[in-house]
């Protein structure tokens, strides 16, 4: 299926699988990729290090920049947890097909990796859930759809976001959109 008008964003807390099932979702829809963690890292050097030395404010304006650089044309777009958190973020994002992943924090346990997310580098779970329900009403928000990666097989969930991005798309191009 290819189909590279198509325009979906990722959105969800940390660990939620957003990059994998964006790299799969653009596979199978033959459109481009972003990924605005991996763009602020070719940019900017590694997160944690940027956090430690910028602060948290200086990257979430560069984040913010990155939404709306990434959101501009046709692509599938894997938002990191916290992109949503900028109001002009939230403006264009509720004008664009949104899919929330969340993930249980069972799940995120084996997920989150040793020091590479900075917002939970001393807690861990702990300070994920905290994250998770501050940013939830915001995420349930701005989705389109949702999709629980918790045990769901990714490919599935990745195929069944292809084909409604895909369908959705056509339905627009029909309707004059």
């Amino acid at each position: 299926m290819t189909n590279v008008s198509a325009k979906v964003v990722l959105i969800g807390p940390m660990a939620a699988g957003k990059t994998k099932i964006g790299k799969r979702v653009a596979k199978i829809l033959g459109a481009p990729r972003y990924d605005t963690d991996k763009v602020f890292v070719s940019q900017h050097g590694e997160i944690a290090q940027f956090f430690e030395t910028h602060g948290e404010p200086a990257f979430r304006a560069i984040e913010s920049a990155l939404v709306r650089e990434t959101t501009a044309e046709p692509a599938v777009v894997s938002l990191g947890g916290g992109a949503v958190l900028d109001p002009a973020s939230q403006e264009l994002l509720v004008t664009l097909p949104v899919v929330y992943l969340t993930v249980s924090a069972e799940a995120v346990a084996s997920r989150l990796g040793e020091g590479k997310r900075p917002l939970v580098a001393d807690e861990g779970v702990t300070a994920w859930k905290r994250i998770f329900e501050a940013r939830q009403p915001i995420y349930e928000r701005l989705a389109s759809r949702t999709y629980d990666t918790s045990r769901g097989n990714l490919d599935e969930i990745a195929d069944d976001i292809a084909h409604w991005v895909a369908s959705d798309y056509q339905a627009s191009k029909r309707d004059g959109l």
